[in-house]
């Protein structure tokens, strides 16, 4: 279920973050210990968690790139394959996904069809189209209540200019 889609605008955050290339069907798996380590270093390095855990994509063919990442309190000492990052600040189109992460891939298509169907003439006359990038930020999950109906997912595309 997705909620009412908006433009607005994100400000840019300091992250730690891991980048990971991983087959679609290894998705759950790889994230999983990834995210595991990247707390660990965080909480290590006393600089965070500082908001919710977001997956940052930067490409999607047979599988998935992309980094996993979670916002900080000050500076990331690179430590294995955490290392230091960002997600810009942007013009983007956003939305809540509320429900199982299973769902998530339908959501992201129910959601680009919707950019286009609801905010198509208001992007048009800003001039700005879809970016190749987009990011979900996991706002409330599993350490919250392990009920996934109770789960909620920001989905985010950036705009870029026509």
């Amino acid at each position: 279920m997705l909620d009412n889609l908006e433009i607005g605008q994100s400000e840019a955050f300091s992250a730690a973050v891991i980048y990971v290339n991983t087959p679609r069907d290894q998705m759950q798996t790889t994230m999983t210990a990834a995210i595991s380590e990247l707390m660990a270093t965080v909480n290590k390095q006393g600089i965070g968690p500082a908001g919710p855990l977001f997956a940052h994509h930067k490409r999607q063919s047979d599988g998935f790139e992309f980094e996993v990442g979670v916002p900080v309190s000050g500076s990331v000492n690179t430590i294995g394959r955490v290392k230091a990052g960002q997600l810009p600040a942007a013009t983007v189109a956003r939305v809540v996904y509320s429900g199982a992460y299973e769902g998530l891939h339908s959501a992201w298509a129910e959601f680009y069809n919707r950019l286009n169907t609801e905010l198509g003439a208001q992007m048009t006359e800003r001039g700005l189209k879809p970016g190749p990038t987009f990011w979900e930020s996991y706002v409330q999950g599993p350490e919250s209540n392990p009920n996934p109906e109770t789960f909620r997912t920001e989905l985010v595309v950036p705009l870029i200019d026509v």
